[in-house]
Parts: C-alpha cells; structure tokens; sequence
C-alpha cells in the first residue's frame, strides 16, 4: 500500500464548500456540477447542451463565481465577428501606431452563450485560445493568464440560426455535458426557492468566492499526483481505440480523447476522496469525453441509435482489469 501524494482532505474541503455555495442557488443537477469541477481540476473546457430553461448558463455562472478570477460572458450571434471575441488593433492618432484593444476572451473563466449561432469564421477563431490559451494578432502573441476555461452552452433543438460547430472545435472540449430536466421533487424544490427567495440576482450575488487562482494552481498540481495502475493506459486506449473501428461510427475519437480521459479520471478520483483511478471511473467519464468526438454512420442515426449507446456498447464489450 503505497502513502498518498495528495492533501485530500483540504481538496475534499474545498470541494464540499464550492457545492454548498452553489447549492444555496441551484438545485438538483449534482452530476452536472461533479463534471463541472472535474473539467476545472483537469484543466478542460465543457460544453454544457440542454434545452432552454434547464440552467445550463446558471449553473456555469455560479461555478465562476465560487473563484476569484476574472470572468467575462459572451452571448454568440450571427453577426458576431472574430475581432469581437478576440480583441481588435486600433490605430492611435498621437502615436501614428496601432494599439491592440482584447477582446473579452482576456478572462479566466469565460462564458459563451448559445455557441452554435456564430457562423464558421468567429467559431475558427477559438481553434488557438481553447488549445494554446493564446491568441495571435497582426503577427503578435498574446497569452492569456492561467487559469483560461470556456464554459460554452448550446441548444439542441432550436436549428435555425445555428451552425454546426466544427470537429476541430468539438475536439477541443474536455466534456460535452447533456443537462436534462430536474427531477419531480427537484422541480417542485425550484418552485418553492423561487417563492420564498423572490429575487434570483440577490441569490446570486450572495455565493461566495471559495478558490483564488493560485488554490486552483495548486489543486490541479495535486491531480497530477494521482496514481494510475499501469493496466489503466492499456484500458483507456482500448476503448478510444474501438470508436475507430466500431461498424456504427463513421468517425473515431482522437488520441486527444485519450488524454482527456486520462486527466478527468484523475479528477474525479480526487473528487471522490481518492489519490488513485479506478476502471469506474474511466467508465462512467466515457460518454462525457466521447459523445462529442464520434460521429454515427448515416444507417445507425437512421435507426434512432445514439452516440451514448454506442459508447455504452464499447464499455461493456472491453474486459475491466482488475
């Protein structure tokens, strides 16, 4: 038995004080939130898709507002341009020299709204800042201050306006997080909350900043300590692997999806009170790291078959190592 390498009970701490902070606002969507803080510990993206009304946008704000960094919103749409989200140079009479103005994407935390209602070119333009966190203008690099996480929102079933977002750009999420409707007693819950609180902005602005950056840093240092059994690499390859050669897939996942999974089970292990992964957790982190980077073949999305059953599929399929 080896000792752990992480304060596990400062992180437990912490954790359960960002929960409570949010809970004091939002109710039920525990698993959404559990993915939320296990993206922010593995240093990913997420993009959260439900229908309107589910507190997909709530949600992300209260996560941003348990941190004390710097956070900025963005709401797409079909007019929006590059240089809106990015930052433009603007030319300064005085000087005769062009002074580059950021955009709001210069943040820690960034929120974008309704993702899929910007066209191609504004949605390229986050290819460099979502990987490399830096963005590039008039031939001069610009790096964004640690920590940089997009939290960006879709609807599924609104098409018009919309644009499709590009594979590249999917591949850049850590998760794709599919927020459902609330429970029965949840949504009465809801109901009673709102009659009693009357003013949601109040609520709001009471949650607390429970993490600075530098905790953050610190935190994420820690989930790089987790262990991992060697058969665990075998086992996360096997099953990104078997989305490449799967008769139902038109496209496979990417070795990035690998990784991904790798550095979210390690997430979640700490968040679950532990210092080592287990084939559980890899299992169940499967469709949030996966659904977005296949593609069914036309016959399978014929047939009302979806990407979480394939992936269902896969995980049975492989044997678990012990």
């Amino acid at each position: 038995m080896f000792e752990s390498r992480i304060d596990l009970q400062s992180l437990t701490d912490t954790v359960a004080t960002i929960r409570a902070e949010v809970g004091n606002v939002l109710v039920g969507q525990s698993h959404t939130l559990d993915l939320l803080l296990t993206a922010l510990l593995a240093d990913g993206h997420v993009l959260l898709e439900g229908v309107p009304g589910v507190a997909k946008t709530l949600t992300a704000k209260l996560l941003a507002k348990t941190i004390s960094v710097q956070f900025s919103r963005i709401q797409f749409t079909p007019d929006l341009m590059p240089s809106d989200v990015l930052g433009t140079s603007v030319f300064q009479p005085k000087t005769g020299e062009f002074l580059f103005r950021p955009g709001p994407v210069f943040a820690n935390i960034v929120l974008i709204d309704e993702i899929n209602r910007a066209p191609a070119k504004t949605q390229a333009a986050l290819f460099e800042v979502m990987e490399e966190r830096q963005v590039t203008n008039d031939g001069t690099t610009y790096h964004l201050d640690p920590p940089f996480m997009v939290l960006a929102t879709q609807n599924p079933v609104e098409q018009e306006g919309t644009y499709r977002l590009p594979e590249a750009q999917l591949d850049r999420f850590l998760f794709k997080i599919v927020v459902d409707y609330p429970e029965a007693d949840d949504e009465v819950a809801i109901l009673r909350g709102h009659h009693q609180r009357r003013h949601l902005t109040d609520a709001i602005a009471a949650v607390q900043a429970v993490l600075t950056a530098d905790q953050l840093t610190q935190l994420r240092d820690s989930v790089q300590r987790v262990h991992v059994e060697d058969n665990l690499f075998g086992y996360i390859a096997q099953i990104v692997r078997d989305t490449r050669s799967n008769k139902s897939l038109y496209l496979g996942a990417s070795p990035r999806a690998s990784v991904a999974l790798l550095n979210s089970a390690k997430a979640l292990a700490t968040l679950r009170g532990r210092d080592f992964v287990t084939p559980e957790d890899v299992q169940e982190l499967a469709y949030p790291v996966l659904r977005h980077r296949v593609l069914l073949t036309p016959e399978r999305e014929m047939e009302g078959g979806t990407a979480d059953e394939v992936i269902g599929q896969i995980v049975e399929r492989i044997e678990v190592p012990r």
